[in-house]
């Protein structure tokens, strides 16, 4: 005859009485991880726009490249602009040399000084204009701002783009800032917990469900709570020296909560009824009693609970062989036995 697994069959007379297993809770300090979802930002992430309008002429770098700081990154035609320049330039060089015809007048009192003053003003009026060509000029080479790595073109070589216009976006992901909104009770243990000089270490786990190699830390908290969620946003840093991370991915973070003498139990004790976990406790007389169980945290096959003692006995398996009220045959297993086979089970 099949029974179920951890329960023992004994036929006494021609009737068959079933051993169950009980265990207790297991009393201990441990750690478990709180989980949010959070999203990826590199550290710094801008849109470089042409600050000229003109044909686009050159493109010196591709798409997902790793561009460093001041690299010359795309050209706009620049002939208008370097006309401009030159003629400038040229003002400049007339100018400059009228003012100083008129000093030399000037000196010998030929001339006012209001004449040399208008010809200091004209110099300085023409230099102005040749700075201004110059930037101008200037904006028609996109040089990089800092290191990052490029992402994809929105205009192709040859095509108009006009002052303004989005040509492409930058990434530096040697760090990456990390965001997740976190409740306000939580929010406050967290405050309470960490000092006023230490930070909050904390894991990402992937979107592969694999943890990231490098631990971050919580380096910012927003001002203010959204009103709408009742949640307040934090940002953790990670160090990204691989460049694995980039700029909106997801993931989970994960923050370690230390349990003071929490009450384990293995998942499989319990079972549900209208969302709610319940256990089933047995008396020193073997009667079946259904107890309603609040978890508190949730680890590998195991459950902190509150609404147990460290001493009540409960049904380990078989929890569908029995019922509230019944008296069974039971055995005791010590609670670190009981959890060292569920983890030898699932290996």
């Amino acid at each position: 005859m099949l029974v179920y697994a951890g329960c023992e069959s004994h036929k006494e007379g021609g009737e068959e009485s079933i051993e169950f297993m009980v265990t207790s809770p297991l009393k201990k300090d441990t750690v478990t991880n709180r989980e949010y979802v959070c999203q990826v930002h590199s550290i710094q992430h801008i849109e470089l726009r042409a600050m000229e309008k003109g044909y686009l002429e050159k493109i010196f770098v591709d798409e997902g490249q790793q561009i460093r700081k001041g690299q010359l990154m795309f050209q706009i035609m620049p002939l208008v602009y370097r006309a401009e320049m030159q003629k400038a330039q040229a003002e400049a060089e007339f100018a400059e040399i009228e003012y100083r015809n008129t000093k030399v007048l000037a000196d010998s009192s030929i001339v006012a000084p209001n004449e040399l003053a208008l010809a200091k003003a004209k110099l300085d009026k023409a230099k102005a204009e040749l700075a201004l060509a110059q930037v101008h000029l200037g904006f028609t080479e996109i040089r990089a701002p800092f290191d990052g790595i490029m992402d994809r073109f929105h205009v192709r070589l040859g095509s108009y783009v006009d002052e303004g216009e989005l040509l492409t976006e930058l990434s530096d992901n040697s760090h990456i800032w990390v965001y997740f909104n976190v409740p306000e009770a939580e929010y406050l243990e967290y405050k309470t917990r960490v000092k006023k000089d230490s930070t909050m270490k904390v894991s990402l786990l992937m979107a592969n469900n694999k943890l990231f190699n490098h631990e971050g830390k919580v380096s910012a908290i927003e001002a203010d709570f959204n009103n709408e969620t009742g949640n307040i946003a934090f940002r953790a840093t990670f160090p990204n020296p691989e460049a694995l991370l980039r700029h909106g991915e997801t993931g989970n973070i994960l923050i370690r909560v230390p349990l003071k003498n929490a009450m384990l139990i293995p998942q499989k004790c319990t079972f549900e009824v209208l969302d709610k976990k319940f256990v089933f406790v047995v008396d020193k007389e073997g009667v079946v009693h259904s107890r309603r169980v609040d978890i508190e945290a949730e680890i590998t096959h195991l459950y902190a609970v509150t609404g147990l003692e460290e001493g009540d006995q409960i049904l380990l398996e078989g929890l569908r062989k029995t019922r509230d009220g019944a008296k069974i045959d039971f055995k005791f297993i010590k609670p670190s036995e009981a959890i060292n086979q569920l983890e030898l089970f699932t290996e």
